[in-house]
């Protein structure tokens, strides 16, 4: 733990030594308060304890088939993958139907929630025909929530409207 913490403060440095330079070039329409906050969140992250789990943010559009984001432990969200969840082993968090008969909570609730995941990437691509894009499909084992509400995804001033994703899915197209 001793040998791993300085490691952590040099590493966490350089990102706030990194993201400052950066800042200066291009702030893609960020305010200095939202460019500290992924500041912020960035060092958070480059804080995480590292394993063999993934770090997965469920993200809901109505009739598609994608679960969310995966990401590794440490990794900005800018790294992570959209997925396709295979449940042959495990189900999928708030596996519930699309429109429930009683009024209560239904398929993609949870969505924006922050979860930690275990589990691999299968090889496969998997289409997924209401949203037109071909996804990693990964195998799921296990999960437990990490944060209920842990804010925006990729950008403070990002504006969820349950049609559309934050940002085009490198290779994602058919």
């Amino acid at each position: 733990m001793a040998a791993t913490m300085p490691f952590r403060v040099v590493f966490s440095a350089f990102l706030l030594v990194l993201s400052l330079a950066m800042s200066g070039c291009a702030t893609n329409g960020l305010s200095p308060q939202q460019t500290a906050q992924i500041e912020s969140r960035s060092r958070l992250i480059a804080m995480e304890p590292r394993g063999d789990y993934y770090i997965g943010r469920r993200y809901f559009i109505p009739h598609t088939h994608f679960w969310g984001y995966l990401r590794s432990p440490g990794q900005d969200w800018s790294s992570s993958r959209l997925v396709i969840m295979n449940e042959r082993f495990q189900k999928i968090p708030n596996r519930l139907p699309e429109e429930p008969s009683d009024g209560g909570y239904a398929y993609g609730d949870d969505h924006n929630t922050e979860y930690r995941v275990w589990g691999r990437y299968t090889g496969r691509k998997v289409f997924d025909p209401n949203s037109n894009m071909v996804l990693p499909e990964f195998e799921l084992r296990r999960w437990e929530i990490k944060d209920e509400s842990p804010g925006w995804l990729f950008k403070p001033n990002e504006r969820y409207n349950g049609k559309q994703l934050f940002r085009a899915e490198p290779g994602s197209t058919p």
